[in-house]
């Protein structure tokens, strides 16, 4: 198994949940950044009452090509973690942070149910956030800050119709569950780190009741606002 590497940056940022739970005694490395997909971490982190520590990693500085970063995250793409304490008491760093949230689900038996059938919502909900409610939101980002008016009329057209549409699809989702997965899952710390941009989205909150019950109530947990409060840069 890998061995913990070290701090990116000089400075890490220690970080300890008001609520530690489950006799975690060893801390976390969170490899991160200030962004949607570290987001999904830091509150999962403090929802779940696990110790960890923030490394950032400055995405604007190419600090994610660093040789050392691509040790635990081959794609060069944040937020990747190292666990000291992982299976057999073996250290073990994990990229991606659907895989991440998986991962800590197990580790913890916090937010991923144990019953198979139960775990099949949670992945189907977790997977359409990392396969659309993310790359597409992340697309309409981009195109805001093109500066040709045509590429950047092309790109916000289709990718902001996109956007919507998938906040359409969680909204009926949301209309027949209180969250994604019917009981609050890792799957809703996925989305939520994208909704949390829902105005750089371009996207009004009241257009979408459901999603924003669900933002609200999300927003309402200590846990959840311990993990957007955390400086992740």
């Amino acid at each position: 198994m890998p061995r913990p590497i070290a701090a990116i940056l000089p400075h890490p940022i220690d970080h300890e949940p008001a609520s530690k739970e489950g006799g975690f005694a060893m801390t976390i490395e969170l490899h991160t950044w200030n962004t949607p997909n570290g987001r999904k971490i830091s509150v999962a982190l403090e929802e779940m009452g696990l110790p960890y520590t923030v490394k950032p990693v400055n995405i604007g500085k190419g600090e994610q090509f660093a040789p050392a970063f691509v040790k635990i995250s081959p794609n060069s793409k944040i937020p990747a973690i190292v666990d000291p304490e992982g299976p057999e008491g073996a250290p073990i760093s994990i990229f991606e942070s659907g895989a991440i949230l998986i991962y800590l689900g197990e580790k913890t038996g916090k937010f991923w149910p144990a019953d198979r059938r139960r775990q099949v919502a949670v992945l189907e909900w977790l997977m359409w956030q990392m396969g659309g409610f993310g790359p597409m939101p992340g697309q309409v980002h981009h195109f805001l800050q093109v500066a040709n008016e045509q590429d950047r009329r092309y790109g916000l057209e289709r990718y902001s119709k996109e956007t919507r549409r998938l906040y359409g699809v969680l909204d009926r989702r949301l209309s027949e569950v209180e969250f994604t997965a019917g009981e609050i899952s890792i799957a809703d710390f996925a989305i939520l780190g994208w909704a949390w941009r829902h105005e750089r989205h371009q996207v009004d909150l009241a257009d979408f009741p459901n999603v924003r019950r669900w933002y609200e109530t999300l927003m309402a947990r200590a846990g959840v606002q311990r993990g957007f409060a955390v400086a992740l840069s």
